[in-house]
């Protein structure tokens, strides 16, 4: 009797295990339809992408959009633009990392007056909207020079976010107190204690932000249109719109250019994918 009531849970689990991976397996491809669509109609010749659109398989396989569409516009091919984006990219993904990382440190382990309110500060500049902070920032950037330079682009990050300082804060207050009061006991100041002992503990939290803040400004479309008017100096995304009002029929040139610029953000996700798991569920970003 026990063993057949025991026999009945176990099928009853393993069936509920199947319907829930099945489950999975067809919301993933779901998600990932309008993707592989994407990707997939960059291969086809522009006639075939709409007449063919319910089909994954494209039957005039084609490498000569990707050609033609690196070719760019305006006497600047993508290369240009991609150099440019991932220049800003790198350097704001740094930028953030280390000001976080150090903002963060003095909020979450050095004991000082008033830290709780600066902290709380902090966390309020997060409910302050893009769109009121765009004109000031735009006419003191133009009133210093900046306008038509990367500088407003890559400055900002330099100087940390709320949110990003949050999430290090979060990491660093799950590591025990006790290694800085070891650290202290034999001589060793905030400064080591930071760069020998919370440092390299921190990698998961760093790489979450590197991959957040890469990810900001490879997408970002507002900061490029505000502050870059020289065609040589566009990104990805400003020079995207740019190609789109040129080429707006040509379909198969726009799908074979978006699937290109889609490629770093996969490249920089899994490449950090084991690190920025490991962030988000120590600094208690779960979902």
């Amino acid at each position: 009797m026990i063993k057949s009531i025991t026999h009945s849970f176990s099928a009853q689990r393993k069936l509920g295990t199947f319907f829930y991976h099945a489950l999975m397996i067809v919301v993933s491809f779901l998600m990932l339809y309008p993707v592989l669509w994407l990707v997939v109609s960059s291969f086809k010749p522009n006639g075939d992408i709409f007449s063919t659109a319910t089909s994954l398989f494209p039957e005039n396989f084609t490498l000569e959009h990707y050609i033609n569409g690196w070719k760019g516009f305006g006497g600047y091919t993508f290369t240009t633009f991609f150099s440019n984006s991932l220049l800003v990219a790198l350097l704001s993904a740094v930028g953030m990392m280390a000001s976080s990382a150090l903002v963060a440190f003095g909020l979450a382990r050095i004991k000082f007056k008033g830290r709780n309110i600066w902290f709380a500060l902090l966390l309020s500049t997060m409910m302050i909207p893009y769109t009121v902070l765009m004109i000031p920032q735009f006419l003191i950037w133009q009133s210093v020079g900046g306008y038509n330079t990367f500088l407003p682009l890559k400055a900002p990050w330099f100087f940390g976010t709320a949110f990003n300082v949050f999430l290090v804060k979060q990491f660093y207050s799950g590591i025990p107190k006790e290694y800085d009061e070891a650290a202290l006991v034999d001589g060793a100041n905030y400064f080591t204690i930071y760069a020998k002992i919370i440092m390299p503990m921190a990698k998961p939290a760093l790489c979450t932000v590197g991959v957040f803040t890469f990810m900001n400004t490879w997408n970002d479309f507002m900061g490029p249109l505000l502050y870059l008017d020289d065609q040589k100096l566009k990104t990805v995304s400003l020079a995207l719109q740019n190609f789109m009002g040129q080429h707006n029929s040509q379909w198969n040139l726009l799908m074979a250019v978006a699937t290109v610029i889609t490629i770093p953000m996969i490249a920089v996700y899994f490449a950090a994918q084991k690190y920025f798991i490991e962030g988000i569920t120590f600094s208690g970003l779960k979902g």
